[in-house]
């Protein structure tokens, strides 16, 4: 339930940055078995309009790798690929949660390129 409250704010995240270069991508991982079914999947990603990629991470290994503990979690992951933010739970836009990754997101869309930044 937390993750779909969490939902409109990502939804809104897509469509007001993603002219400006950013990409969202939405990782579902199931907490209880009857979660896993692809067809159920595909209805929720329907049901909620979801209109950014999401991907199925029925056995956790994307959840491992990034040392996930909670649901939601959302990651912030820049033009170079690293990541350099993390927060743990709902977000909601207007709130200091919703305020403050955004706030983040734009500090990063400021940064150089890549491979303006390696030299």
């Amino acid at each position: 339930m937390n993750c779909v409250r969490t939902l409109p704010w990502v939804q809104g995240v897509h469509e007001k940055y993603t002219t400006k270069g950013v990409r969202v991508i939405g990782v579902h991982t199931p907490e209880f078995g009857y979660e896993k079914k692809r067809d159920s999947i595909e209805a929720a990603i329907r049901k909620h309009g979801l209109a950014y990629p999401n991907f199925v991470d029925n056995d956790m290994t994307y959840w491992d790798a990034l040392r996930n503990q909670y649901w939601p979690t959302t990651y912030l992951v820049d033009k170079c690929g690293q990541l350099r933010a993390k927060h743990i739970g709902e977000v909601h836009a207007g709130q200091a949660s919703g305020n403050e990754l955004e706030a983040s997101l734009d500090k990063l869309l400021a940064e150089a390129d890549c491979s303006l930044q390696a030299r």
